[in-house]
Protein backbone atom coordinates (compact mmCIF):
# COMPACT_ATOMS: atom_id res chain seq x y z
CA UNK A 1 0.00 0.00 0.00
CA UNK A 2 1.45 3.43 -0.92
CA UNK A 3 0.10 6.45 0.88
CA UNK A 4 -0.20 9.88 -0.04
CA UNK A 5 2.39 12.08 1.29
CA UNK A 6 0.05 14.79 3.89
CA UNK A 7 0.55 17.76 5.62
CA UNK A 8 2.42 17.50 9.42
CA UNK A 9 1.61 19.79 11.75
CA UNK A 10 4.91 20.58 14.22
CA UNK A 11 2.68 22.69 16.74
CA UNK A 12 -0.85 21.97 18.48
CA UNK A 13 -4.06 23.63 17.44
CA UNK A 14 -4.81 26.48 18.69
CA UNK A 15 -7.04 26.55 21.44
CA UNK A 16 -9.15 29.48 23.15
CA UNK A 17 -10.44 29.97 26.38
CA UNK A 18 -13.87 31.72 26.48
CA UNK A 19 -16.62 32.61 28.89
CA UNK A 20 -19.77 35.02 29.55
CA UNK A 21 -22.93 35.31 27.98
CA UNK A 22 -22.89 33.60 24.65
CA UNK A 23 -22.69 37.12 22.66
CA UNK A 24 -19.12 37.05 25.03
CA UNK A 25 -18.20 33.66 23.87
CA UNK A 26 -18.75 34.37 20.50
CA UNK A 27 -17.25 37.29 20.21
CA UNK A 28 -13.98 35.84 22.04
CA UNK A 29 -13.99 33.08 19.61
CA UNK A 30 -14.40 35.72 16.97
CA UNK A 31 -11.33 37.74 18.07
CA UNK A 32 -9.18 35.36 18.99
CA UNK A 33 -9.49 32.91 15.60
CA UNK A 34 -10.18 36.04 13.19
CA UNK A 35 -8.05 34.33 10.83
CA UNK A 36 -9.19 31.16 10.75
CA UNK A 37 -12.79 32.61 10.77
CA UNK A 38 -12.34 34.67 7.77
CA UNK A 39 -10.49 31.72 5.98
CA UNK A 40 -13.17 29.08 6.20
CA UNK A 41 -15.70 31.33 4.37
CA UNK A 42 -13.11 32.09 1.86
CA UNK A 43 -12.87 28.29 1.38
CA UNK A 44 -16.77 27.59 1.25
CA UNK A 45 -16.87 31.00 -1.30
CA UNK A 46 -13.84 28.64 -3.49
CA UNK A 47 -15.70 25.36 -2.95
CA UNK A 48 -19.26 26.74 -4.41
CA UNK A 49 -17.49 28.24 -7.35
CA UNK A 50 -15.55 25.29 -8.09
CA UNK A 51 -19.01 23.39 -7.91
CA UNK A 52 -20.81 25.54 -10.00
CA UNK A 53 -21.07 23.15 -12.88
CA UNK A 54 -23.12 20.69 -10.52
CA UNK A 55 -24.94 22.67 -7.71
CA UNK A 56 -25.81 25.61 -9.79
CA UNK A 57 -25.46 27.43 -6.48
CA UNK A 58 -23.73 31.00 -6.19
CA UNK A 59 -22.73 32.35 -2.95
CA UNK A 60 -25.39 35.47 -2.95
CA UNK A 61 -28.16 31.98 -3.72
CA UNK A 62 -26.18 30.28 -0.76
CA UNK A 63 -27.30 33.05 1.25
CA UNK A 64 -30.76 33.53 0.29
CA UNK A 65 -31.12 29.85 1.39
CA UNK A 66 -29.16 29.97 4.59
CA UNK A 67 -31.38 32.79 5.35
CA UNK A 68 -34.35 30.42 5.29
CA UNK A 69 -32.99 28.92 8.62
CA UNK A 70 -32.15 31.76 10.33
CA UNK A 71 -35.86 32.20 11.89
CA UNK A 72 -35.57 28.05 13.12
CA UNK A 73 -32.45 28.94 15.25
CA UNK A 74 -34.25 32.11 16.12
CA UNK A 75 -37.18 30.81 17.50
CA UNK A 76 -35.95 27.79 19.14
CA UNK A 77 -31.98 28.72 20.07
CA UNK A 78 -31.45 32.00 20.35
CA UNK A 79 -28.31 31.65 22.46
CA UNK A 80 -26.30 29.92 20.00
CA UNK A 81 -27.77 32.92 17.31
CA UNK A 82 -26.07 35.09 19.42
CA UNK A 83 -22.73 32.77 19.40
CA UNK A 84 -22.99 33.26 16.00
CA UNK A 85 -23.82 36.79 15.65
CA UNK A 86 -20.48 37.68 18.16
CA UNK A 87 -18.20 35.40 16.23
CA UNK A 88 -18.84 37.44 12.76
CA UNK A 89 -18.41 40.76 15.08
CA UNK A 90 -15.32 39.88 16.31
CA UNK A 91 -14.28 38.14 13.32
CA UNK A 92 -15.16 40.95 11.17
CA UNK A 93 -17.19 39.43 8.99
CA UNK A 94 -20.56 39.51 7.75
CA UNK A 95 -23.38 37.40 9.85
CA UNK A 96 -25.04 35.93 6.54
CA UNK A 97 -21.55 34.68 5.55
CA UNK A 98 -21.95 32.44 8.98
CA UNK A 99 -25.42 31.12 8.21
CA UNK A 100 -23.91 29.93 5.44
CA UNK A 101 -21.24 28.10 7.04
CA UNK A 102 -23.36 26.47 9.87
CA UNK A 103 -26.13 25.39 7.33
CA UNK A 104 -23.90 24.40 4.49
CA UNK A 105 -24.70 20.89 4.05
CA UNK A 106 -28.65 22.03 3.45
CA UNK A 107 -27.87 24.33 1.23
CA UNK A 108 -25.88 22.46 -0.68
CA UNK A 109 -28.63 19.93 -0.98
CA UNK A 110 -26.20 17.40 0.83
CA UNK A 111 -24.05 17.00 -2.61
CA UNK A 112 -20.87 17.63 -0.37
CA UNK A 113 -20.49 13.51 -0.23
CA UNK A 114 -19.18 13.79 3.45
CA UNK A 115 -19.75 10.15 4.07
CA UNK A 116 -16.16 9.90 6.25
CA UNK A 117 -16.28 10.66 9.83
CA UNK A 118 -16.08 7.49 12.03
CA UNK A 119 -16.93 7.59 15.88
CA UNK A 120 -16.53 4.75 18.68
CA UNK A 121 -16.66 4.61 22.47
CA UNK A 122 -15.42 2.08 25.02
CA UNK A 123 -16.76 1.99 28.64
CA UNK A 124 -15.61 0.65 32.15
CA UNK A 125 -16.20 -2.36 30.73
CA UNK A 126 -13.62 -2.80 27.92
CA UNK A 127 -10.97 -0.35 29.61
CA UNK A 128 -7.65 -1.20 31.23
CA UNK A 129 -8.35 1.18 34.05
CA UNK A 130 -11.81 1.33 33.83
CA UNK A 131 -12.41 4.98 32.31
CA UNK A 132 -15.13 5.38 29.44
CA UNK A 133 -13.01 6.66 26.30
CA UNK A 134 -15.30 8.33 23.23
CA UNK A 135 -13.21 8.57 20.29
CA UNK A 136 -13.65 10.37 16.31
CA UNK A 137 -12.11 10.74 13.02
CA UNK A 138 -13.17 14.34 11.89
CA UNK A 139 -13.26 13.73 7.58
CA UNK A 140 -13.73 16.92 6.02
CA UNK A 141 -12.25 19.06 3.07
CA UNK A 142 -8.71 19.39 3.43
CA UNK A 143 -9.00 23.51 3.07
CA UNK A 144 -10.39 23.71 6.26
CA UNK A 145 -7.38 21.79 7.78
CA UNK A 146 -5.51 24.75 9.08
CA UNK A 147 -8.52 26.27 10.63
CA UNK A 148 -8.95 23.47 13.24
CA UNK A 149 -8.74 24.54 16.81
CA UNK A 150 -10.47 24.00 20.09
CA UNK A 151 -12.54 25.91 22.36
CA UNK A 152 -12.96 25.72 26.36
CA UNK A 153 -16.10 27.60 27.12
CA UNK A 154 -17.54 28.55 30.66
CA UNK A 155 -21.17 29.91 29.34
CA UNK A 156 -22.59 31.84 32.20
CA UNK A 157 -26.25 29.32 31.83
CA UNK A 158 -24.90 26.32 30.55
CA UNK A 159 -21.98 23.58 31.65
CA UNK A 160 -18.49 24.59 30.69
CA UNK A 161 -17.22 22.16 27.68
CA UNK A 162 -14.30 21.32 25.82
CA UNK A 163 -14.60 20.84 22.33
CA UNK A 164 -13.06 21.01 18.67
CA UNK A 165 -13.97 22.85 15.64
CA UNK A 166 -12.82 25.16 12.96
CA UNK A 167 -13.13 28.22 11.10
CA UNK A 168 -16.47 29.97 11.92
CA UNK A 169 -19.05 26.63 12.89
CA UNK A 170 -20.40 26.22 16.23
CA UNK A 171 -18.53 24.08 18.21
CA UNK A 172 -20.08 20.84 18.60
CA UNK A 173 -17.91 17.93 19.04
CA UNK A 174 -16.28 17.33 22.59
CA UNK A 175 -17.70 16.86 26.46
CA UNK A 176 -18.77 19.25 29.11
CA UNK A 177 -18.44 19.26 32.72
CA UNK A 178 -21.69 16.88 33.14
CA UNK A 179 -20.00 14.11 31.74
CA UNK A 180 -21.89 14.00 28.34
CA UNK A 181 -19.86 13.43 25.46
CA UNK A 182 -21.13 13.65 21.61
CA UNK A 183 -19.64 12.86 18.12
CA UNK A 184 -21.42 13.77 14.94
CA UNK A 185 -21.19 11.69 11.88
CA UNK A 186 -23.18 12.57 8.81
CA UNK A 187 -25.94 10.50 7.40
CA UNK A 188 -28.15 10.83 4.03
CA UNK A 189 -31.63 11.30 4.88
CA UNK A 190 -34.46 11.80 1.97
CA UNK A 191 -36.59 14.07 4.17
CA UNK A 192 -34.51 17.23 4.63
CA UNK A 193 -36.33 20.29 4.78
CA UNK A 194 -35.84 23.62 5.94
CA UNK A 195 -35.48 24.05 9.65
CA UNK A 196 -32.67 24.29 12.68
CA UNK A 197 -29.38 23.77 10.85
CA UNK A 198 -27.89 20.88 11.90
CA UNK A 199 -24.73 22.11 13.71
CA UNK A 200 -27.15 24.51 15.89
CA UNK A 201 -28.75 21.31 17.04
CA UNK A 202 -25.65 19.17 18.13
CA UNK A 203 -24.33 22.96 19.53
CA UNK A 204 -27.18 22.22 22.01
CA UNK A 205 -26.36 19.10 23.00
CA UNK A 206 -23.04 20.28 24.60
CA UNK A 207 -24.98 22.06 27.04
CA UNK A 208 -27.04 19.03 27.95
CA UNK A 209 -27.08 17.86 31.74
CA UNK A 210 -28.36 14.02 31.45
CA UNK A 211 -28.80 11.50 28.37
CA UNK A 212 -32.49 13.04 28.29
CA UNK A 213 -31.44 16.21 28.01
CA UNK A 214 -29.27 15.50 25.06
CA UNK A 215 -31.76 13.26 23.14
CA UNK A 216 -34.00 16.15 23.47
CA UNK A 217 -31.98 18.29 21.85
CA UNK A 218 -31.23 15.95 19.24
CA UNK A 219 -34.95 15.37 18.31
CA UNK A 220 -36.04 19.01 18.75
CA UNK A 221 -38.87 19.79 16.44
CA UNK A 222 -38.26 21.75 13.16
CA UNK A 223 -34.70 20.33 12.75
CA UNK A 224 -33.92 20.40 9.11
CA UNK A 225 -32.13 17.27 9.01
CA UNK A 226 -30.01 15.26 11.21
CA UNK A 227 -26.27 13.56 11.98
CA UNK A 228 -26.14 10.43 14.24
CA UNK A 229 -25.51 11.22 17.44
CA UNK A 230 -22.59 9.23 19.12
CA UNK A 231 -23.46 9.94 22.53
CA UNK A 232 -22.05 8.82 25.68
CA UNK A 233 -21.95 9.62 29.63
CA UNK A 234 -19.11 9.07 32.16
CA UNK A 235 -21.29 6.55 34.01
CA UNK A 236 -20.99 4.10 30.94
CA UNK A 237 -23.90 4.61 29.03
CA UNK A 238 -23.39 4.57 25.45
CA UNK A 239 -26.03 5.45 22.35
CA UNK A 240 -26.06 6.09 18.86
CA UNK A 241 -29.47 7.94 18.32
CA UNK A 242 -30.16 8.01 13.90
CA UNK A 243 -31.55 11.48 13.36
CA UNK A 244 -33.70 12.59 9.99
CA UNK A 245 -35.74 15.78 9.95
CA UNK A 246 -38.48 13.69 11.00
CA UNK A 247 -37.63 10.57 11.76
CA UNK A 248 -35.05 8.88 14.60
CA UNK A 249 -33.84 5.32 16.24
CA UNK A 250 -32.16 5.26 18.96
CA UNK A 251 -29.19 2.31 19.57
CA UNK A 252 -28.07 0.98 22.52
CA UNK A 253 -23.78 0.30 23.13
CA UNK A 254 -23.60 -3.38 23.67
CA UNK A 255 -20.99 -5.44 25.41
CA UNK A 256 -18.83 -2.05 26.41
CA UNK A 257 -18.59 -0.44 22.96
CA UNK A 258 -19.93 1.31 20.20
CA UNK A 259 -19.18 2.44 16.87
CA UNK A 260 -20.71 4.49 14.05
CA UNK A 261 -19.67 5.37 10.47
CA UNK A 262 -22.04 7.55 7.82
CA UNK A 263 -25.07 4.95 6.97
CA UNK A 264 -28.31 4.27 9.19
CA UNK A 265 -28.17 0.95 11.13
CA UNK A 266 -31.78 0.98 12.58
CA UNK A 267 -34.02 -0.89 9.44
CA UNK A 268 -36.73 1.78 9.76
CA UNK A 269 -34.29 4.70 9.01
CA UNK A 270 -32.97 2.47 6.10
CA UNK A 271 -35.99 3.29 4.21
CA UNK A 272 -35.37 7.21 4.52
CA UNK A 273 -31.81 7.04 3.26
CA UNK A 274 -30.54 8.60 0.06
CA UNK A 275 -28.60 6.38 -2.51
CA UNK A 276 -27.65 3.13 0.18
CA UNK A 277 -26.49 1.75 -2.76
CA UNK A 278 -23.61 4.28 -3.24
CA UNK A 279 -22.74 3.75 1.09
CA UNK A 280 -20.14 1.02 0.15
CA UNK A 281 -16.91 2.76 2.45
CA UNK A 282 -19.07 3.71 5.06
CA UNK A 283 -20.10 0.23 5.84
CA UNK A 284 -16.53 -1.21 5.59
CA UNK A 285 -15.27 1.43 8.32
CA UNK A 286 -18.14 0.81 10.76
CA UNK A 287 -17.24 -3.12 10.54
CA UNK A 288 -13.65 -2.46 11.02
CA UNK A 289 -13.92 -0.26 13.43
CA UNK A 290 -16.28 -3.24 15.24
CA UNK A 291 -13.87 -5.58 14.83
CA UNK A 292 -10.85 -3.71 16.25
CA UNK A 293 -13.04 -2.52 18.94
CA UNK A 294 -14.20 -6.29 19.83
CA UNK A 295 -10.86 -7.96 19.40
CA UNK A 296 -9.16 -5.76 22.05
CA UNK A 297 -10.19 -6.94 25.77
CA UNK A 298 -8.61 -4.19 27.90
CA UNK A 299 -8.98 -0.44 25.87
CA UNK A 300 -6.15 2.44 26.26
CA UNK A 301 -5.85 5.71 24.57
CA UNK A 302 -3.25 3.88 22.78
CA UNK A 303 -5.57 1.18 21.73
CA UNK A 304 -8.14 3.81 20.64
CA UNK A 305 -5.60 5.57 18.61
CA UNK A 306 -4.28 3.02 16.75
CA UNK A 307 -7.72 2.26 15.57
CA UNK A 308 -7.86 6.11 14.23
CA UNK A 309 -4.58 5.34 12.49
CA UNK A 310 -6.11 1.88 10.52
CA UNK A 311 -5.86 1.95 6.93
CA UNK A 312 -7.92 -0.69 5.80
CA UNK A 313 -9.74 0.17 2.59
CA UNK A 314 -7.23 2.42 1.67
CA UNK A 315 -8.17 5.20 1.62
CA UNK A 316 -11.76 5.21 2.09
CA UNK A 317 -10.44 3.93 5.36
CA UNK A 318 -11.03 4.91 9.34
CA UNK A 319 -7.81 7.33 9.07
CA UNK A 320 -8.80 8.95 5.50
CA UNK A 321 -6.56 10.16 2.70
CA UNK A 322 -8.66 10.63 -0.17
CA UNK A 323 -7.45 14.54 -0.45
CA UNK A 324 -7.05 14.85 -4.41
CA UNK A 325 -10.15 12.89 -6.09
CA UNK A 326 -11.17 13.92 -9.76
CA UNK A 327 -14.86 15.37 -8.35
CA UNK A 328 -14.46 18.32 -6.20
CA UNK A 329 -17.67 17.52 -4.01
CA UNK A 330 -15.30 14.55 -2.51
CA UNK A 331 -12.55 16.29 -1.73
CA UNK A 332 -12.63 15.05 2.41
CA UNK A 333 -9.99 13.65 4.19
CA UNK A 334 -9.39 12.83 8.04
CA UNK A 335 -8.86 16.83 9.09
CA UNK A 336 -8.06 15.89 13.05
CA UNK A 337 -8.29 12.70 15.07
CA UNK A 338 -9.61 12.72 19.15
CA UNK A 339 -9.63 11.01 21.87
CA UNK A 340 -11.99 11.88 25.40
CA UNK A 341 -10.97 10.36 28.76
CA UNK A 342 -14.54 11.17 29.61
CA UNK A 343 -13.47 9.79 33.42
CA UNK A 344 -10.68 11.83 33.55
CA UNK A 345 -12.00 15.19 31.53
CA UNK A 346 -9.59 15.22 29.36
CA UNK A 347 -8.94 15.11 25.40
CA UNK A 348 -6.18 13.95 22.91
CA UNK A 349 -6.08 15.15 19.60
CA UNK A 350 -4.24 14.83 16.34
CA UNK A 351 -4.31 17.46 14.38
CA UNK A 352 -4.40 16.09 10.81
CA UNK A 353 -4.11 12.54 9.89
CA UNK A 354 -3.22 10.30 12.85
CA UNK A 355 -0.95 8.58 11.27
CA UNK A 356 1.49 11.08 10.57
CA UNK A 357 1.03 13.72 13.00
CA UNK A 358 1.21 13.58 17.30
CA UNK A 359 -1.64 13.72 19.81
CA UNK A 360 -2.08 16.67 22.31
CA UNK A 361 -3.26 17.13 25.52
CA UNK A 362 -6.33 19.32 26.66
CA UNK A 363 -7.93 19.96 29.84
CA UNK A 364 -11.48 20.80 30.54
CA UNK A 365 -11.06 22.96 33.63
CA UNK A 366 -14.04 23.23 35.70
Amino acid sequence: MSTTVEQQHSSPPPIVRVAGTHREIGQQIGEAMRPQVQHSIENARALLAGTYDDLQLTWDDAVIQARKYVPFAQERYPQYVEELAGIAEGANVPFVDLAVLNALEAVTMDALHLTKCTSMAVNEERTADGHVLVAHNEDWMPEDEPDVYIVHASPVDEPPFLAMTYGGLLPNIGFNAAGIAQCCDSVSPKDSRIGIPRVVVSRAVLAAKTPADAMRHMLVPHRAAGYNHLLVHESGELYSVEVSARHFAILYGENGYIAHTNHYLDRRMQEIEKDPDELIATRIRYFRALRLLRQIPEHTIKTMQAIQRDHLNYPDSICNHREHPTNPLERNKTINALVIDLTARVMYLAWGNPCTNAYHTYHLDC
